[in-house]
């Protein structure tokens, strides 16, 4: 029997974040899928995970975009993914932060779409923060969109938090594992292959709290998608009510559930080419 968020909560061994997606609609031909990608010129992309993910999950996203002629960057953050064999308790949001920012200062990237998922979007608004010349525009995929001072825990649901604290208690006190991919309505065709792919996540990359200076505010173009499968225990209905009313954000909904790149990359790929 599947397990949802509340059950997840109440059940104070198992925990998760916010990783995934529903319904996916039927796979576009590779013509109707590249529709609309092509044509507005070579943009550039970088795509940052969330939480338990790796850049693995971009795959689909990236495979479209690259076939239209963009650069897309999907690395996966410290300890995460291919990167678990380097998993430490000491690595934490400033981590992630710096993992984007190095990718920028090597590879000499400017002019980017930033766009980050659900944990994601703290990473990116801190990458912005410190890197704004490098950002033409920044995408919050159902994510977390912190101000100065926040973590990921001061903005997420109080017992998923406790959740979370639980399960790192079980686990050495620094490691949460992830959760079953159902949990976020994944379509059932991939759910065995997110779970299969999904590793733990630092305890400390959700309790640290973010510093921000503002610059991260000053980004030209800012984008919101919600996705709306799963807002019944989505957390981030508040944060795309607040985007809606900022004259400086762009919003969509999706028909699906957490992890869009995965149900719905097509339209993803559009949304982030409308965002150029």
């Amino acid at each position: 029997m599947a397990m949802n968020r509340r059950d997840l909560i109440k059940s104070a061994g198992m925990m998760g974040m916010l990783g995934m997606a529903s319904a996916v609609a039927a796979p576009a031909k590779a013509a109707d899928a590249l529709e609309g990608l092509v044509g507005k010129g070579a943009s550039k992309f970088i795509l940052v995970h969330g939480a338990f993910h790796g850049g693995w999950c971009y795959g689909r996203v990236a495979a479209l975009l690259r076939k239209a002629g963009h650069q897309v960057w999907t690395p996966s953050l410290s300890g995460m993914a291919e990167n678990a064999h380097q998993f430490s308790g000491s690595i934490n949001l400033s981590t992630h932060i710096e993992d984007i920012v190095r990718l920028i200062d090597v590879e000499d990237i400017d002019d980017a779409v930033l766009c980050g998922h659900s944990y994601g979007g703290m990473v990116i608004a801190g990458v912005a923060d410190k890197r704004l010349k490098a950002i033409r525009s920044i995408v919050y995929l159902d994510a977390f969109m912190p101000a100065d001072g926040q973590s990921l825990f001061d903005l997420d649901a109080p017992g998923a938090v406790q959740a979370h604290l639980n399960s790192a208690a079980n686990n050495g006190g620094h490691t949460i594992p992830p959760i079953p991919s159902s949990i976020f309505r994944v379509n059932e065709a991939d759910q065995a292959y997110v779970d299969s792919k999904c590793t733990a996540q630092p305890l400390a990359t959700f309790s640290e709290r973010i510093k921000l200076g503002g610059d991260y505010q000053r980004v030209a173009k800012k984008t919101f998608v919600y996705a709306e499968g799963w807002k019944d225990i989505s957390p981030f209905g508040g944060a795309y009510e607040k985007a809606k009313t900022d004259s400086g954000f762009v919003t969509h909904k999706v028909p699906c559930g957490h992890d869009v790149m995965i149900d719905m990359p097509d339209h993803l790929a559009k949304i982030l080419v409308d965002a150029v």
